[in-house]
């Protein structure tokens, strides 16, 4: 019986320790990179939107938004005001924190996901209460597309 009540003990010790230690990387803030030009407003909102979202923001600015890019493989179809690196994944525009958290969680076969143009109503756009239609695209190195997740119109 001793030896019972031992194995029951460490049983929930060790189930508890797994327990604190996914909830602890559940709540680890993600570290991303976003490379924008020194005189785009929406931009630092989107920066603040991320912040609030458990993102650790690492700003750069450049005159050269452009040259990063090529770099990283967003084609003039994607493009939006600045490009954001995390977790080997290239995020463009004003993309959600959900929608990163989510790619970064299931970890898909992307180059990276975007919001392509300027959207009213994304995060960082924001304009009153109204908010465009729009798409998350998720995009390959080769330029495949698929949306990766879609928002409504709202007045």
């Amino acid at each position: 019986m001793k030896t019972l009540t031992i194995l029951l003990a460490s049983t929930l010790l060790i189930g508890n320790a797994s327990i604190k230690a996914d909830t602890v990387a559940a709540n680890k803030p993600f570290d991303i990179v976003v490379y924008r030009s020194p005189s785009c407003g929406c931009c630092g909102k989107w920066l603040a939107h991320l912040q609030d979202n458990n993102f650790n923001v690492q700003d750069i600015l450049t005159p050269d938004v452009q040259t990063i890019k090529q770099k990283y493989g967003v084609s003039a179809k994607m493009a939006s005001c600045h490009t954001a690196l995390v977790g080997g994944y290239v995020v463009e525009g004003h993309v959600p924190a959900t929608d990163i958290q989510k790619m970064l969680k299931i970890k898909p076969k992307i180059a990276g996901i975007a919001v392509p143009g300027m959207p009213n109503g994304t995060p960082g756009m924001e304009m009153g209460e109204g908010q465009d239609a729009y798409n998350v695209i998720s995009f390959s190195k080769d330029n495949t597309y698929d949306i990766f997740n879609s928002y409504p119109a709202k007045p």
